[in-house]
């Protein structure tokens, strides 16, 4: 079981079988606003969905390649942080990241991620963090931008949403840039 403190009200904590219904809900409530980003929206119809997805995120956690975390405020889910595609050898890893609407724009996700990318870098000793993201996109952007992530490069047509083949914008952020970030930021 990985927790993550953020602040009195925020916690990313993995997911557990009891709370499928909870995340479920929290994707069904703000499906049309996550629809149009992410292709998993559409094939979580139901709370089995929900449970299958924390059961598979357990396995993959255990397995060590894989780890998916709820953000949870005061309890409740309202979205969800993960690590994908890790790479043991190359100490690689990307990141994704969604927030029920009624959260968008509060800067939670900015600061989910200060902690769980310090958490990436620092206990599981990864080299390089990526988050890829379609150029449409504009808050995944400004996250990235934030962040100090930089674009690497995009990939033309190779992903495809909501029926429509998107190019994708790879950005990353390696260990040592985020340590001279945090060294920065304390002066």
């Amino acid at each position: 079981m990985v927790a993550i403190k953020i602040d009195d009200q925020i916690i990313l904590r993995s997911f557990k079988e009891e709370d499928s219904q909870a995340l479920f809900d929290a994707v069904n409530n703000s499906r049309s606003h996550l629809h149009q980003w992410l292709n998993w929206v559409d094939k979580t119809t139901k709370p089995a969905h929900s449970l299958e997805f924390i059961e598979n995120s357990l396995l993959e956690q255990f397995n060590q390649s894989g780890l998916a975390l709820g953000i949870f405020l005061n309890g409740m889910v309202i979205g969800g942080i993960g690590l994908h595609n890790w790479d043991q050898n190359l100490k690689l890893a990307h990141v994704g990241y969604w927030i029920g609407m009624e959260h968008e724009g509060k800067g939670i996700i900015t600061k989910c991620l200060l902690e769980f990318l310090d958490f990436l870098y620092c206990k599981i000793g990864l080299n390089k963090i990526e988050i890829r993201f379609v150029p449409s996109n504009k808050r995944s952007a400004g996250v990235a931008e934030r962040l100090g992530f930089k674009t690497e490069g995009i990939i033309r047509q190779c992903v495809l949403n909501n029926g429509l083949i998107n190019d994708l914008v790879i950005t990353g952020l390696l260990k040592n840039e985020w340590e001279k970030k945090k060294k920065d930021a304390a002066v």
